[in-house]
């Protein structure tokens, strides 16, 4: 059969060099992907190791929030990290006022009302699709925001 169509072996002979070609660049190409874009190894936890950390961060956590009787805001470079159901803001203190950086509504709220300040008292109200809104009043009490959460 090869002999009566000469031209077919060499059809055959581009196909498959041309098959083997994609295969080998396909193959580095997921070999690339598997070690991340960056060409660095990937470390994937153990089922152990996911459960060790989580119960490291959450009895970190729960520390903190049993020592002060709710959860610590964190300090970032813009301000104090001040979270709540409805959503964070990122909240400074500059003699006595207070300025609202940035605030974000948590998912199914939308932010309602702002006043960033600076001033004496800063407010952001985040708003659910249904239920009640929260509002957070922002003061600073010895040049470090403080938020009273009313629901």
């Amino acid at each position: 059969m090869w002999g009566k169509l000469p031209g077919m072996k060499k059809l055959v002979a581009a196909w498959v060099a041309t098959a083997l070609a994609a295969t080998a660049a396909a193959v580095a190409v997921l070999g690339l992907l598997g070690n991340g874009l960056t060409g660095a190894d990937s470390h994937v936890l153990s089922q152990a190791s996911v459960r060790a950390a989580l119960a490291t961060a959450t009895a970190t956590a729960s520390a903190r929030a049993t020592a002060t009787g709710r959860p610590e805001p964190t300090h970032t470079a813009q301000g104090r990290l001040i979270r709540s159901a409805g959503g964070n803001v990122i909240a400074s203190c500059h003699g006595g006022l207070v300025t609202l950086r940035s605030w974000s509504p948590a998912q199914d709220y939308s932010v309602d009302e702002v006043e960033a300040g600076p001033a004496r008292e800063a407010k952001v109200e985040f708003e659910p699709d249904e239920g009640k809104e929260v509002e957070l009043k922002i003061t600073c009490v010895s040049d470090v925001p403080t938020a009273r959460i009313h629901h």
